[in-house]
């Protein structure tokens, strides 16, 4: 199905607008899911993806937001009664995630437009990339003198800049769009230059010169609007999402709750917590002072060098723990293939933190930090947190996820959501604090900080993106809250605010785990299924919102207008 869906939509992008196919031509005759058809979608959405990689381009917004509508319209004409459960929940996450996808398409297009005063040349290079993507025949006398306008452009804006005022998110925005343009420039003079000596005759001189404008206006838009000086890697510059956006994600991610009454829930989540570590402090005899005993465990981590050991070990030990307890289906070829790396200092800006999947990427120290970056990275990596998310990111947690979704239903990764790929991971956590799994006082802090830090990720994400509250105030809140060493909370703080996450990916993993919980009491506490029939059902049911899974374990009834209304916690 992949080769002629791409070059379909190669096809109809080369021409007119896209017109997605009759989706019930699509399923192949008795199928009752709509697997045939998703895959045909991603298939050309990723055509659509590369033919159009111009960020900060009008042309690629629109295209986006008419391909989902589409593939929306086409939807509406699925017979849906002709769906089994998994048919059925396959439609609905698609409506979903198609009305997110073209709400996300709009977005980005009224955000280029309120940027054009500050980047009014964006969409004359993407004139001239497009016009590369056609494979039309480029006349270099006038592409030099486009270049030669736009570095006026430039160059007005340049002097207009230096005198004039801008929030510092407008102009970090500004100085990130004119960066990536000055990229997409640069990779369209070199599809050209060499190979056709007249474009480099006549393109060369004026191209140099535009890109040396286009280097000092981001410049001048980064330190002197946004406030952040050459080589300054400290500095973050958050882009607040709004209450607006904020409830159209929660819709698309059928999350039935109000911003407001998802802090509650952390606050609320986050008062179990506090009385769990008091208890653990107290056990390891520092009284009241829970912040000292979480001194304590930072102290306990393993020598330079010998993290990469630990982290085997760990990961061996809970799929010991889980394999022996029969609370999940370890495939033999998942439980040998997982693979490992250290992570780089410059990715440990970003994420002090391990992360998983078929890689488990481990942070830990190396000899290019400073004493003081080095001590932090050893105390958040120590021990005892290393143990409490070991089984998050590998077995059961990330690479399980991962393995079984190619096994059983790879094409729902079309609906990827962290909710399902976070809130799993975060799920089991608590699963294995009920079982007593976190053996020691110190076993206890470690799983408790975490759990603390999920809490304090909606909260503070959801404040920053409200506006209530600054990246600096963040920072404060995960260090005196949580008891995170300042520079990894301005990691966390980095990866939530400026853009490297979206809006509700740090409150999906509480979130996410509270909505499995919710299940797991509806379907094994109640009787109705064994621990690893529900666990393993899940696996195999795949990349879903959690209410959908719900609805594809029996719980519920999906129409073709369904929305969300599971009151989950």
């Amino acid at each position: 199905m992949r080769t002629p869906a791409v070059l379909a939509c190669a096809a109809a992008l080369a021409s007119a607008a896209y017109i997605a196919p009759d989706i019930e031509s699509l399923r192949p005759a008795g199928s009752r899911d709509l697997r045939e058809a998703i895959e045909w979608y991603s298939a050309d959405r990723d055509a659509l993806e590369k033919y159009y990689p111009v960020r900060y381009s009008l042309g690629r917004a629109r295209a986006f937001e008419q391909f989902e509508s589409a593939w929306l319209g086409a939807l509406a004409k699925v017979r849906f009664d002709t769906l089994d459960v998994h048919g059925k929940a396959d439609a609905v996450a698609w409506r979903s995630h198609a009305e997110s996808a073209r709400h996300d398409a709009v977005r980005e297009r009224e955000r280029i437009e309120e940027m054009h005063a500050q980047i009014p040349f964006g969409e004359a290079v993407a004139d001239l990339f497009m016009a590369r993507q056609r494979v039309e025949r480029v006349d270099p006398e006038k592409a030099a003198g486009e270049l030669a306008r736009i570095g006026k452009v430039v160059q007005d804006l340049s002097a207009r800049a230096a005198k004039g005022k801008a929030s510092k998110t407008a102009a970090y925005r500004a100085a990130r769009a004119t960066n990536s343009l000055r990229e997409t420039l640069k990779d369209w003079y070199g599809f050209y230059a060499g190979y056709d000596p007249l474009f480099t005759w006549w393109v060369k001189d004026p191209y140099t010169k535009l890109d040396q404008s286009l280097e000092a206006y981001a410049t001048l838009l980064r330190e002197k609007l946004a406030g952040i000086k050459k080589g300054d890697t400290d500095s973050i510059i958050g882009d607040p999402a709004g209450r607006a956006a904020l409830l159209a994600q929660l819709s698309a991610e059928m999350i039935p709750y109000t911003p407001e009454e998802l802090i509650a829930i952390a606050e609320r989540e986050f008062d179990w917590c506090d009385r769990e570590m008091l208890r653990a402090s107290r056990d390891l005899g520092y009284g009241e002072d829970w912040k000292k005993a979480l001194e304590h465990v930072k102290t306990l981590h393993v020598e330079p060098g010998k993290q990469p050991e630990l982290v085997r070990d760990q990961v061996r030990e809970a799929i010991a723990y889980v394999t022996s307890n029969g609370m999940i289906t370890v495939p033999p070829q998942a439980s040998a293939a997982w693979r490992m790396e250290m992570m780089s200092p410059e990715r440990q800006r970003v994420n002090p933190f391990f992360t998983g999947g078929p890689l488990l990427s481990v942070s830990f120290p190396t000899d290019g930090m400073t004493h003081e970056e080095r001590q932090m990275s050893l105390r958040g990596n120590n021990i005892h947190f290393s143990r409490a998310t070991v089984f998050h990111e590998v077995i059961p947690g990330h690479y399980l996820q991962m393995f079984m979704n190619r096994r059983y239903r790879p094409y729902r990764d079309a609906f990827w959501t962290p909710f399902w790929m976070e809130g799993w991971a975060l799920y089991w956590e608590m699963i294995l604090w009920d079982r007593g799994f976190p053996e020691t006082p110190e076993n206890r802090i470690g799983a408790l900080f975490w759990r603390m830090h999920r809490c304090a990720r909606i909260v503070f994400s959801l404040k920053f993106h409200l506006g209530e509250m600054t990246p600096e105030q963040a920072i404060d809140y995960l260090v005196n809250r949580v008891g995170h060493e300042r520079e990894n909370a301005a990691a966390e703080v980095r990866r939530s605010v400026a853009g490297v996450d979206r809006p509700l990916y740090q409150c999906a993993y509480m979130l996410g785990a509270l909505q499995f919980r919710a299940l797991r009491k509806e379907l094994v506490d109640s009787g109705r299924m064994t621990e690893r029939e529900f666990h393993d059902k899940i696996l195999r049911i795949g990349m879903l919102p959690v209410e959908l899974v719900r609805a594809s374990l029996g719980i519920g009834t999906l129409t073709p207008e369904y929305s969300s209304r599971w009151r989950f916690y």
